[in-house]
């Protein structure tokens, strides 16, 4: 017990110096500690791992290829990183100077969208961790159901709160409601009305672009696929983003028959800032049909994706 007391200790002390920037005076003053002892303790907590510093050194792009895309396509952010030696540190580097970028961007936002899945979900991890009270993040679409996994187990808007000491709104309602009636019905509940406030003043939104896989992925919704994507050809579908299936020009697949349960295409498009996230050079189609669509402001991926973009322009 009084092994773990000194630990939590530790922790504040650290906690105090690190990221609320008190002095060693100030912190000396508050637990009533010699500054001696509050130095020691900030190494104690260096050399036993409570506190870990990393130096991120700048992470190389392709200027040239990201002035071509934002010319091509109209885009406010092309993040192009050249490639790594292999894919475990391409994955990474595009994953931590995704959050350096989104983070950057939520420092003036006052409402962050977000989206699904494992890309989503090592971006928050990779946050640095800091208070920004007056934020909150909402989801703009349903639970994606995969409660088998740790994605699914707490919700990313959650996660990403904590970062911040910021307000999150989620909405406890399945992804995709076929009943026409139901899902009409269900967003005019008071329960949910907050959520569906709050995402209508969304100023940012982030989140991975999937292909139909994503949704095959998942059992219940590969099980009722057309009667959740309607009467589509599945080869015609290049990606998958905000929950909806679109072609290689970006044309939405299904606009009548949407049974997604969340916010409608048009007040997503409205959003100032839709990030997206794109780690695999598998997804080149599936980019190049959002950015032909006008679906994304922003995005980040490496050469290898890029590249592939590229090609698939020339098809």
């Amino acid at each position: 017990m009084d092994e773990m007391k000194s630990r939590e200790q530790l922790a504040n002390i650290a906690r105090d110096y690190y990221l609320s920037k008190l002095t060693i005076a100030q912190i000396s003053k508050k637990y009533d500690m010699s500054r001696y002892l509050i130095t020691k303790a900030l190494d104690d907590a260096l050399n036993t791992g409570l506190v870990k510093i990393a130096i991120n050194a700048p992470i190389d792009r392709n200027m040239e290829m990201e002035a071509r895309f934002k010319k091509q396509f109209d885009l406010q952010n092309a993040f192009i990183l050249k490639d790594a030696d292999n894919t475990n540190e391409d994955y990474e580097n595009i994953v931590e100077f995704a959050a350096e970028e989104i983070q950057d961007i939520l420092h003036r936002s006052s409402v962050a969208g977000i989206g699904w899945g494992g890309t989503v979900a090592n971006v928050i991890n990779h946050f640095q961790t800091e208070i920004q009270d007056d934020l909150v993040f909402t989801q703009f679409m349903g639970d994606n159901l995969k409660y088998n996994s740790t994605l699914g187990a707490t919700p990313l808007v959650q996660k990403a709160a904590a970062k911040f000491s910021a307000s999150f709104r989620t909405i406890p309602a399945p992804l995709y409601i076929i009943n026409d009636q139901t899902r009409e019905a269900l967003k005019k509940e008071p329960a949910l009305n907050s959520a569906f406030e709050t995402m209508a003043k969304m100023d940012l939104l982030f989140a991975g672009v999937g292909t139909l896989a994503s949704v095959d992925s998942i059992p219940l919704w590969r099980n009722h696929r057309h009667e959740i994507l309607g009467d589509i050809d599945p080869d015609a579908v290049a990606g998958m983003l905000y929950g909806r299936p679109y072609d290689i020009n970006g044309n939405i697949l299904n606009p009548d028959h949407d049974k997604l349960f969340g916010a409608s295409l048009d007040s997503i498009l409205t959003v100032p800032h839709r990030f997206a996230i794109v780690k695999s050079k598998f997804k080149g189609r599936a980019l190049l049909g959002a950015l032909r669509g006008g679906l994304l402001t922003d995005f980040v991926t490496n050469e290898s994706v890029a590249n592939r973009v590229l090609l698939e322009m020339q098809a």
